[in-house]
């Protein structure tokens, strides 16, 4: 990712933002009959999913190894399986590994990568395929490099998110339509080859549930056998903070839920595949301004209220933390060749293994 206006930061492992502003409105521009029809399906869709969320009940609380993943990543590994090691100390058995699609010259790599997990302990691996405009936009390319992801990746991984943050145009997509269609290439190559393989969508990021609608209310002939949500809460505070005066974490994930439980297009299942806080004093590897940043010692409280506040709903069947290591967000700081392991790893670790 890394051809023009698409550019990746390495600091904090996201593309840039789009600087060609003109390219950015007419790529919108060209897909204003979608975001119409997103408009007015949400206007549909939303006020009934609010009126009945508090009527769906969840499902059987899991035990907090099997509710809760972390994200690794091949870009982080050091040559001395650091990231195997201190997986095992933490005790995870739930895994989201990125493979992104303009990377694939190193397909192998990442292969042996999610293996390597396993050598110690059996894990739950999901991979989360991710896009760039050459995939999005070649469809023959598209079914080439998912058919060989499949094809290498499917003795020993089983659910695939096809996608990530479809709702920011610096990722690649600038309309759902062009999701569907991604989404729909993946599905048929499933269907044909790969009948055992769990694909999950749609992978919006944040409380931005109108893409949600537009993804999961369409008569396209796709169906998700998950849901995805990179549910980001408040960068400024607690997951008990509200949004337009009402929408908490607890509240968020009953809306969600709600919206699964109103669509044809999957069941009831979700995955949050992303969340994390920014740490202050990180910048260039924090993902946000030092606005929005919070300590060490606030980042702990906020991912066990968090953690907590989505088990006790009931609703969620995984959480993937963003992610072991990464100085601006993780759990492990790695900076100057060293491993410092901040205060949030040891109180995810005491989490992991309570009952």
């Amino acid at each position: 990712m890394n051809k023009a206006p698409f550019f990746w930061d390495k600091y904090s492992d996201q593309p840039s933002v789009i600087k060609d502003k003109t390219y950015k409105k007419n790529m919108r521009k060209k897909y204003i009959l979608d975001y119409i029809k997103m408009l007015f399906s949400s206007l549909l869709i939303l006020p009934l999913a609010i009126l009945v969320m508090k009527l769906f009940r969840g499902k059987e609380e899991l035990s907090n190894k099997e509710f809760i993943g972390l994200g690794v990543n091949l870009d982080k590994d050091d040559g001395n399986n650091i990231q195997q090691k201190l997986i095992e100390e933490l005790g995870v058995k739930n895994l989201i590994i990125r493979v992104p699609l303009w990377d694939m010259q190193n397909l192998d790599s990442y292969v042996e990568f999610a293996k390597s997990f396993n050598e110690i302990s059996p894990k739950n691996i999901l991979l989360n395929i991710m896009q760039d405009r050459a995939h999005i936009e070649d469809k023959k390319l598209l079914k080439k490099d998912l058919e060989l992801i499949f094809s290498k990746f499917s003795y020993f991984v089983k659910e695939y998110q096809i996608g990530t943050t479809i709702n920011r145009a610096k990722w690649g997509f600038f309309a759902v339509k062009e999701y569907i269609g991604v989404f729909k290439v993946a599905q048929e190559i499933r269907d044909e080859k790969y009948k055992g393989l769990k694909l999950i969508g749609p992978s919006t990021i944040d409380f931005e549930y109108y893409y949600n609608v537009r993804a999961m209310f369409n008569l396209y002939k796709i169906k998700y056998d998950k849901v995805s949500s990179l549910l980001y809460v408040d960068r400024r505070g607690a997951p008990s903070n509200t949004q337009y005066g009402f929408f908490d974490t607890k509240n968020k994930i009953d809306l969600l839920f709600s919206l699964c439980k109103l669509s044809l297009k999957t069941n009831d299942e979700v995955y949050i595949t992303e969340v994390n806080w920014p740490l202050s004093n990180t910048a260039p590897y924090a993902p946000t301004s030092e606005h929005e940043c919070v300590s060490n010692e606030d980042y702990s409280k906020y991912m066990i209220e968090y953690l907590e506040t989505v088990k006790r709903s009931k609703k969620i069947q995984k959480v993937f933390w963003h992610q072991l290591i990464a100085p601006g967000y993780g759990l492990v700081d790695n900076r100057d060749a060293k491993i410092v392991k901040l205060p949030q790893f040891y109180v995810l670790k005491e989490f992991l293994n309570e009952k």
